[in-house]
């Protein structure tokens, strides 16, 4: 429709961090109005899911491949970082804003359509959808995110493109989310604590896909999407939350 403005265009702080795999993903409290954070880790790690034992994973097979094997604070399964393999983004939104929702499963779907209609953008949005059901179900999707596909995340066809975890306190919700350029999470797979898996392989080869286009082309969609521009250099917030200084 001309004219129309979807309602998560303007308003955000829009930054850039470059740094280790654990401080991608630590966010604390916010104070003010919508925030966006572009990462950009500078080294590879497994980063498992709040409920998640490191366990799951091979801790030595990992040093030994030079991931990292650390903890997010946010739900679900593992996911793989690999600098400049995907895209990651953060976002915060404050309570009361209008892209806020009480129910949990609503309350993504914004960010779902934020990522399809910035992967259209750059010219690959063909078969694209956003999951608006519950969480897809399967026997690896609690350990591995990429098994499994929540709500506010996007598919071409069976082929999941991006991921997503949310976290809640009194200030709002952050949305931490990610988009696959290069499909590398079937590594995952070759870490397990019980040893290679060949059928999970196989299984995260064949429902997994990737934008289709380079980072920066998708960064810039991105940043036209949310209606501004990435500003380097700077971190929102300085410090961690309470929670994550362990970590």
């Amino acid at each position: 429709m001309p004219g129309w403005s979807p309602p998560w265009r303007g308003g955000w702080h829009l930054v850039e961090r470059h740094g280790p795999p654990p401080a991608l993903v630590a966010a604390g409290p916010v104070t003010g109005g919508r925030v966006a954070r572009l990462g950009h880790p500078t080294s590879p790690a497994v980063v498992v899911g709040s409920a998640q034992p490191c366990g799951d994973f091979d801790a030595a097979r990992c040093r030994e491949l030079g991931f990292e094997l650390v903890r997010r604070h946010s739900g679900g399964g593992a996911v793989l970082v690999v600098p400049g393999a995907q895209v990651w983004l953060d976002l915060h939104v404050p309570a009361g804003d209008e892209l806020w929702r009480a129910d949990l499963i609503a309350s993504s779907a914004w960010v779902g359509e934020l990522w399809r209609d910035a992967l259209r953008a750059t010219g690959n949005g063909e078969g694209l959808a956003v999951h608006a059901g519950r969480l897809v179900v399967t026997p690896w999707s609690g350990r591995i995110c990429f098994a499994g596909l929540g709500p506010g995340e996007v598919a071409r066809g069976r082929r999941k493109v991006t991921g997503l975890a949310q976290r809640r306190d009194r200030s709002g919700a952050w949305f931490f989310t990610m988009a696959l350029v290069l499909p590398e999470q079937h590594r995952l797979a070759t870490l397990l604590a019980t040893g290679e898996d060949a059928e999970l392989e196989a299984q995260l080869r064949a429902e997994t896909g990737a934008a289709g286009c380079s980072a920066t082309a998708l960064e810039e969609a991105l940043a036209a999407g949310l209606g501004g521009d990435w500003s380097a250099g700077e971190d929102v917030p300085a410090e961690p939350h309470p929670a994550e200084r362990d970590h």
